[in-house]
């Protein structure tokens, strides 16, 4: 059995995953289950995994970035009010893998329907969902009343080679079974003062077990050279409130994409903090901007689009 530990021992790593046992990172607690999830049938034919939480309106959907899911998300909806759904791209977790080369439009086509399905009003999108938040809005102006488009990587222009590099390299490795490789990967997205610290071992070891457990689809592997939208200006007749939030010094989600893409809506508030790694650093202060801006009662009428 491996017992993964993060930073390796320095005798060495395991090669390839298996499954991990019955105990804690290192932590002297275990990581807490996930809560059971549902399969919903899509009307594009696509079974997608979605959870369900909270009571009331307003109802508000999280789209998760590459690699992640709804446990990445859920805590950004903690202090946000009303009934949440969270869910699974294509390709990520229980959700089906349908054949072909995959696109944004795709993926906004699996949040329209988890959104459809669930009557939201309210989007919140990560990196990948951000994109597919974007693509959707601009497909379908109308859809939300307020969103929030968190660390977005991509708008009209390609992710940059290095961030391309990153993304294909924890597919790659995923598929290869090489779980030290996969660990290499989703520790770079920590900062480097808390990487070591006891929630981020239980952090890496949950998110590892479960990307190995459950894998990622090679249809995910052609998304990191795509743009969400074919032009910027698109975005112009959006008619959410919007709030887009950056971070400097993130490589994978440039400060200038968050930038271009708050000047493209017609009704947004820029947030940019000053380093990288604010959901481990500035977690309370993100959390109570986002429910503050989702928890604000509509102020225009949200068309179906």
């Amino acid at each position: 059995m491996m017992d993964f530990r993060w930073p390796p021992p320095p005798d060495g790593r395991p090669d390839r995953f298996r499954p991990p046992v019955t105990r804690g990172p290192q932590t002297g607690r275990p990581t807490l289950p996930a809560p059971p999830t549902e399969q919903i049938a899509t009307p594009h034919g696509v079974e997608l995994e979605w959870l369900l939480t909270g009571e009331g309106d307003p109802v508000t959907v999280f789209a998760h970035g590459l690699g992640s899911g709804i446990a990445e998300t859920r805590p950004l909806g903690s202090a946000v009010a009303g009934r949440k759904v969270f869910f699974q791209f294509r390709g990520h977790g229980h959700s089906a893998a349908p054949g072909g080369v995959w696109t944004y439009a795709d993926l906004a086509r699996d949040l329209r329907a988890v959104a459809d399905l669930s009557g939201a009003t309210r989007a919140l999108g990560v990196s990948l969902g951000a994109g597919a938040l974007c693509r959707l809005l601009a497909d379908n102006p109308g859809r939300f009343e307020r969103a929030v488009f968190f660390l977005p990587a991509v708008l009209d222009t390609a992710r940059p080679a290095a961030a391309q590099e990153r993304l294909t390299a924890l597919i790659e490795a995923i598929d290869a079974g090489d779980a030290a490789a996969v660990a290499d990967v989703l520790s770079m997205e920590v900062p480097a003062q808390v990487r070591n610290s006891p929630p981020v071992w239980a952090f890496l070891r949950q998110r590892l077990d479960q990307l190995m457990r459950d894998g990622l689809a090679g249809g995910l592997a052609s998304l990191p050279a795509q743009v969400a939208v074919q032009d910027r200006a698109d975005l112009a007749a959006v008619t959410a409130k919007c709030l887009v939030i950056g971070s400097r010094g993130d490589e994978l989600h440039p400060v200038a994409v968050a930038e271009q893409l708050a000047e493209a809506l017609p009704d947004a508030e820029l947030h940019v903090y000053d380093r990288p790694g604010v959901v481990w650093t500035q977690r309370a202060d993100l959390r109570a901007r986002i429910s503050t801006f989702l928890n604000l009662g509509p102020d225009r009428n949200c068309p179906n689009g």
